[in-house]
Parts: structure tokens; C-alpha cells; sequence
């Protein structure tokens, strides 16, 4: 199981003025998060974060690979390739911020939790629509769809036709 306070920085402790690190995230790190929409995958994460003042650092977090998705058409896991980067700054202090760019980490304790800051510049790199390529969605969901879809038109009444109540009305207008 994948422990969460590895991804852990205590900003106290920094003797440099940068640090970097690199993780490899899989299957474990996403199982271990609450309430994580995103269950299996393979990405590799880049912390760097850098002392800007005396109580200020600036955090980029660089993510790059893949994660398993449900396709919204055939409903079979997909992956789905991820690149992206995020920008915070964090400041040692008491008050919690208004703006979300902004972390406050207690200046008593120190420590920055970075394992959910990763997780979200994720899910944001994931594009609204997952759909496979063409031809790789399950065969079986895309012929009950277009059954589906093909039953649920030739329902529908012809705009032509009109309302055996109204045809008198029509009659008038004439």
C-alpha cells in the first residue's frame, strides 16, 4: 500500500534553496486517496519546490502518463494518456488563504501534503470527453447503442401529422 506522507515536505527543515523530487505513481497511490475518481494508472511525478522569502516557496508539480478511464461510449477501461503542470505558492502562516494559487501550511508544523495537490493537477490534465480511438470501443456496446438509438428515432411522430383535436382549428385559420 502506498503511503501518503512520503509525498510529504517539510518546509522547516529545507537547508537549500530548492528541492526536487520524483515519484512513480500506480495502481496503490490512487487506492489510497479518499474519494479518488481515477483508480489505476502510471504517471511519474516531479515535485520542485523553491524558497522565494524567508516564510514563501513556489511549488510546480510536473505529472506525465497514463491512467485508466471509463470510456463514455462502450464503458470499458481506457488509457488515457496525461502531461501536465501546476504553480502554487505556499506560505508559512496561521490565516487561510482566498486564493486558491495560494497554500497556508501552519507555520508551527511545517508540513506540506503534496499527495492531493498531485492527484488534482491529474484529473485536470484528463480531457471532459474519453472515447477510444475508432474501432477500439467494444463491439458488442456500440451495436446495442446504435440498435438503441435507431429504435428510439423511428418512435418518434413525424412533425407533419397533426392533432385529430386541432385539425378544426386549422380549418379556420385556412
Amino acid at each position: 500500500m502506498f503511503s501518503l506522507e512520503t509525498m510529504d515536505i517539510d518546509l522547516l527543515a529545507l537547508k537549500e534553496d530548492s528541492y526536487e523530487a520524483s515519484v512513480m505513481l500506480d495502481k496503490d497511490f490512487f487506492l489510497s486517496l479518499d474519494d479518488a475518481q481515477i483508480q489505476d494508472g502510471r504517471v511519474n511525478a516531479k515535485l520542485l519546490i523553491r524558497k522565494a522569502a524567508t516564510e514563501e516557496f513556489t511549488l510546480t508539480i510536473s505529472v506525465e502518463g497514463t491512467v485508466m478511464v471509463q470510456c463514455d461510449l462502450c464503458l470499458e477501461d481506457m488509457e488515457q494518456p496525461v502531461k501536465a503542470e501546476s504553480s502554487y505558492i505556499v506560505k508559512l502562516g496561521q490565516n487561510p488563504s482566498e486564493d486558491e494559487d495560494i497554500i497556508i501550511v501552519d507555520e508551527n508544523e511545517g508540513i506540506l501534503s503534496t499527495a492531493w495537490l498531485v492527484y488534482e493537477t491529474i484529473v485536470l490534465a484528463i480531457p471532459i470527453k474519453h472515447v477510444h480511438a475508432p474501432g477500439k470501443c467494444n463491439d458488442a456496446m456500440i451495436k446495442k447503442l446504435q440498435e438503441l438509438s435507431a429504435t428510439r428515432s423511428g418512435d418518434e411522430i413525424a412533425e407533419d401529422t397533426i392533432d385529430p383535436r386541432w385539425a378544426a382549428l386549422a380549418q379556420l385559420k385556412n
